[in-house]
């Protein structure tokens, strides 16, 4: 998806800020958890540093930290007033219910702190906030953690793509560093999925013998 976005991105020019920053939001807020995160903001500090977005690269990380704040306060809220009937719901209709597993898992562990660290893992971060909201977490408390989360998940992928966007190679191949992403993304699904798939051929094997 970061391949087909860098051109409007770029073409659009300072708006492509607000585009991000929708997407930020609609991917925790909204429940998307197919949207684009680390690689789309990694792509937008190369558009940063090489002139195609014409914005301070502070003020970038500021926007794009306040969407993936309000996206977590949204999906903190959902948890907090429909309780399991959303999770229920996502696990039939619209969600795996691998990926929610997968964010309750996360949560369990890491308690407070799987608010900050969940926004650097994919899926995680789009599930834990509504988790929080249906357990204990105070909303106060949420709110410290989220914050934290936010700024320094768009402040480290932002960062890193500007920092790069200064090597010549990476900012005359763009769209390659774009598809290279999205192509290493992939690598954790990938394995998760061929691990589930030998635990579940283990387990037919055990059955059988």
């Amino acid at each position: 998806m970061n391949a087909l976005l860098l051109p409007l991105l770029a073409a659009i020019g300072p708006w492509a800020v607000l585009v991000m920053a929708v997407i930020v939001f609609a991917e925790t807020g909204l429940l998307a958890a197919f949207l684009p995160g680390d690689s789309l903001l990694f792509t937008a500090g190369i558009l940063v540093t090489t002139g195609l977005v014409h914005l301070p690269l502070a003020l970038v990380v500021a926007l794009v930290a306040l969407a993936a704040f309000l996206g977590d306060q949204t999906g903190y809220t959902l948890g907090h007033r429909f309780g399991p009937r959303l999770l229920n719901r996502s696990r039939s209709r619209f969600l795996s219910p691998h990926h929610v597993t997968r964010a309750e898992t996360f949560f369990a562990r890491h308690g407070s702190r799987a608010v900050v660290l969940a926004r650097f893992v994919p899926v995680a971060r789009t599930f834990t906030p509504v988790i929080a909201g249906i357990g204990s977490m105070e909303r106060r408390t949420f709110v410290f953690f989220n914050a934290l989360g936010a700024l320094g998940w768009a402040a480290t992928f932002l960062v890193a793509g500007a920092l790069l966007g200064g090597v010549p190679l990476i900012a005359d191949h763009v769209e390659l560093v774009a598809i290279a992403l999205v192509a290493l993304s992939l690598v954790p699904v990938a394995i998760g999925a061929r691990s589930r798939r030998r635990r579940g051929s283990d387990i037919s094997t055990a059955r059988a013998v």
